[in-house]
């Protein structure tokens, strides 16, 4: 599951906040932002993220030309939840986006893709592609209490984002013949 110096880092949390949420399990966080959206203003942070993202008529365009890839982004990061203090699981800033320092956000893949969620899959796409996505490689732990803050967070945002507190479905993995001809792997990037 994850290693630790701390021996109750398995052990359950009581959430405060935060729905389903399990200490060892690992989530996906997303960030979308938007040349659309509503970024530093007090409706930034809204459930649908589409109301926040694209709130602003006339700057994303989905025909021609399209500039989707432009003018939409995602940042993602992975976490596996730990129930410990220990400073480096500490980060209680997460509403804002991704974990950035020395260890966190040091290697990113970025890439284009769409949009995600369980109603997408290899007959259903987004109408809302190809979006630019950054995406840190590496999966982090995080303390509980720290994963805990960010849904506190959530909840004193001016829209109801009680529908986001809880973990998501993941997207179905989409057929390599639907996805963007600009991807790059490591093992490719070496050859």
């Amino acid at each position: 599951m994850f290693k630790t110096a701390a021996t109750t880092a398995a052990e359950p949390y009581e959430w405060k906040h935060c729905v389903e949420m399990m200490v060892g399990e690992t989530y996906e966080v997303h960030w979308p932002h938007s040349a659309a959206g509503a970024c530093g203003t007090e409706w930034q942070y809204q459930t649908p993220f589409y109301d926040g993202v694209f709130c602003k008529d006339g700057i994303v365009n989905i025909l021609t030309p399209l500039n989707t890839y432009k003018k939409i982004g995602v940042q993602g990061q992975v976490f596996t939840i730990v129930n410990s203090d220990e400073p480096q699981y500490q980060y209680d800033n997460l509403i804002d986006g991704a974990w950035v320092d020395d260890t966190h956000w040091a290697d990113v893949a970025k890439y284009t893709g769409s949009t995600t969620g369980t109603t997408r899959n290899n007959e259903v796409c987004s109408r809302y592609a190809p979006i630019t996505w950054q995406v840190d490689r590496k999966c982090h732990m995080i303390s509980a209490k720290s994963f805990d803050k960010l849904c506190e967070d959530m909840k004193q945002k001016n829209d109801d984002m009680s529908a986001d507190l809880y973990p998501h479905g993941a997207r179905e993995v989409s057929s390599d013949h639907l996805v963007a001809n600009n991807q790059e792997t490591r093992r490719h990037a070496r050859e």
